[in-house]
């Protein structure tokens, strides 16, 4: 058994190192399209660019936290 866990586990920091590499780059798509969307917005209806701000900050959290929890899920497979 240990000689099956010492051959997986340099796949396991490979899979870990990929996962996290995959997770930020995700998540780095998905906030320049929020970006890209409410620039658009406010360009259209300028008198609305409050609103469009406040929900692209809450929107770009959510993203963020789901990145940062595939992150830490990551970096937990590790050390398991």
């Amino acid at each position: 058994m240990l000689g099956l866990l010492a051959a997986i586990s340099p796949v396991l920091g490979l899979g870990a190192s990929i996962g996290a590499a995959i997770a930020a780059i995700g998540a780095g798509i998905g906030i320049g399209k929020i970006g890209a969307s409410a620039m658009e917005a406010i360009a259209r209806q300028p008198e609305a660019a409050g609103d469009i701000r406040s929900n692209m900050i809450v929107i770009a959290a959510l993203v963020e936290g789901v990145a940062l929890f595939a992150v830490i899920v990551c970096a937990l497979c590790l050390f398991l």
